[in-house]
């Protein structure tokens, strides 16, 4: 059985591994873990103009579904409603273009597989 403490420290893992793969091309951090009553952003990056909202979503397998699948319209508005209170939150970056994305983290810890998926969604 997997237990909340584990469960966070594997989501943590892969948030790391994430964040280094968007490092890599070219994003650049602002904020990790923003959470607010209507959920958490993984990470918040820069784009150059643009302010990236990201989902991070690890699968061992594909058998009940992909991390890109799993983001389902419910869990689409809590990104878009925290992105709004995160903009808020943070004016000087209101103005700004945004986007979703949603890294998708798949395969065996020590060789995972990416699936990134720029503006994965939009905001209604």
């Amino acid at each position: 059985m997997t237990t909340n403490a584990q469960t966070r420290s594997a989501g943590a893992r892969y948030e790391d591994v994430a964040l280094d793969h968007l490092t890599r091309a070219g994003l650049t951090l602002v904020a990790r873990n923003y959470s607010c009553r209507y959920g958490e952003i993984d990470l918040v990056m820069r784009d150059r103009d643009i302010i990236v909202f990201v989902e991070v979503r690890y699968r061992r397998g594909a058998g009940f579904g992909g991390g890109i699948d799993s983001v389902d319209a419910a869990k689409r508005a809590k990104l878009v409603r925290a992105a709004e209170v995160f903009l808020i939150d943070h004016p000087r970056l209101a103005g700004a273009a945004c986007r979703f994305d949603v890294l998708a983290i798949g395969g065996a810890e020590g060789a995972p597989s990416m699936d990134w998926r720029r503006n994965a969604f939009e905001a209604c």
